[in-house]
């Protein structure tokens, strides 16, 4: 009896062990748009935070050390690098996206692509490789641009203290910044460096500022609003006052950018779908398929397509409570066979807002 006491202990530790080597960690290092928020003040989040309702955490736990206003250089500063890269075991992540801050003037901040920029990527790949780990490197996410002339913009931080009063059209206009059907790039150089680096280094690396300038075109000028911190007066009680914020995401926001860019990494990074919840990215992969439909306080998204051909996508009416997106056929194609992305695309992705 003794004897099998002792192996039924030896068993479960091996089991034990194994399920412990088993499971890896993935790292996230960024500015605002990546990190976590205080879910008590409103409906902002970094798309980080939605990381881990894609893996499975029993495989992969997500690890979110993204803060906000921060460039490469005040996070490795700050010692914020060093403590990721002290938690680094073998086999594991660590997903790089910065720009939005390096571009900003402050002394504490600013680097320069091609130069202090594409040193402290660098920095980030190399190091993650010295204690086995895996670097994935992305460009900043867009802003919501549709300004020909872009405005002055020192601090995206800043963003949070804006409000929906008066009439932003003709404030726009009075500032020579009418807004217009083209989103424009505000990121100039930085966003070819992390690209740049990868190529140099051989590191994976996610076109972030590609995806998401595609998705925000495609939604196009007013659409594109309803993934952002833009609010009306006395829309949402968190922010009496509205805001008309271009950077950050909301939560519908944050979860449609996750998906597409956990899909941006499993493509560049095919082992990364063994972690996936269901064992792959839900709505990803086979014959383009529909954004299905989803139902939440924004409202509703219908649409379906074939093959890869993208679907004609109109609007259909609705009763707005932050704006409903209304019903059509076709939609913005669709990125997933069968169901869109999980349970109806980016109507399921744009619907929620739990």
């Amino acid at each position: 009896m003794k004897k099998l006491t002792l192996l039924f202990a030896a068993i479960v530790a091996i089991c034990c062990s194994m399920t412990q080597d088993d499971t890896h960690t993935m790292f996230m290092i960024g500015d605002s748009t990546m990190a976590n928020k205080d879910t008590t003040k409103g409906p902002e989040r970094g798309w980080g935070m939605m990381v881990q309702e894609l893996f499975d955490e029993t495989q992969l736990i997500v690890d979110n050390h993204a803060v906000n206003g921060r460039s490469s250089k005040s996070f490795i500063d700050e010692g914020r690098w060093q403590k990721v890269l002290d938690k680094i075991k073998p086999g594991d992540y660590v997903v790089i996206q910065f720009g939005h801050n390096d571009e900003k003037p402050a002394a504490d901040r600013h680097t320069e692509p091609g130069s202090t920029f594409d040193d402290n990527l660098r920095k980030f790949v190399n190091e993650t490789r010295a204690k086995g780990g895996k670097p994935i490197l992305m460009n900043a996410c867009v802003r919501r641009n549709f300004y020909k002339k872009v405005p002055k913009n020192d601090d995206d931080e800043a963003l949070r203290n804006t409000t929906a009063a008066g009439d932003p059209t003709k404030a726009a206009q009075a500032a020579g910044v009418e807004e217009g059907d083209i989103l424009y790039d505000t990121h100039g150089y930085y966003r070819y460096s992390p690209r740049e680096v990868a190529l140099e280094t051989g590191a994976a690396f996610v076109d972030a500022n590609k995806l998401t300038h595609q998705l925000e075109q495609a939604l196009g000028r007013e659409r594109s609003k309803k993934i952002h911190m833009w609010y009306a007066e006395g829309e949402i009680p968190e922010i009496p006052k509205g805001r008309q914020d271009n950077t950050h995401y909301n939560i519908v926001g944050a979860k449609a950018i996750a998906r597409l860019l956990v899909d941006g990494m499993c493509k560049e990074m095919p082992e990364l779908y063994r972690f996936m919840k269901g064992g792959r990215m839900p709505g990803f992969g086979g014959q383009r398929g529909g954004f299905g439909q989803g139902q939440g306080p924004r409202g509703n998204w219908q649409g379906q397509g074939q093959g890869g051909q993208r679907g004609n996508g109109q609007r259909g009416n609705g009763q707005r409570q932050r704006g409903n997106w209304g019903q059509g056929q076709g939609g913005f194609g669709g990125f997933g066979g069968g169901n869109g992305f999980g349970n109806g695309g980016f109507g399921g992705g744009f619907g929620d807002e739990d």
